[in-house]
């Protein structure tokens, strides 16, 4: 088996190996720029797993910032109230940041 790590960002949990290409909640940063993540949750190196509480100590996921500001789907939330002319249209589009998975330590 291959590493994984179990990364928590944006209030989400994912798992990732390195290369991977991953959509995350929008960070503030360039792009091409790197970002060290230590959020991490679980991380195995092929044979053994460390799982932490709520953290492991000393495990970091590096990243490679590919979009900064990539757009989502646009949602449409659409009520009414029946027989008394009350309408409601809202959309909404997430931002995401799109990055890939350079090391996990």
């Amino acid at each position: 088996m291959e590493a994984y790590a179990v990364l928590e960002t944006g209030g989400k949990q994912m798992l990732v190996r390195a290369g991977d290409k991953i959509e995350i909640e929008k960070l503030s940063v360039e792009e091409n720029e790197e970002v060290v993540l230590d959020t991490v949750c679980a991380i195995s190196d092929g044979t053994t797993l460390k799982v932490g509480a709520p953290y492991v100590e000393g495990a970091k996921v590096t990243l490679t910032i590919i979009a900064p500001n990539k757009k989502g789907p646009k949602v449409i939330n659409f009520k009414a109230k029946r027989r008394k002319g009350e309408r409601r249209k809202v959309g909404h589009r997430q931002q995401y940041t799109v990055a890939t998975v350079k090391a996990i330590a």
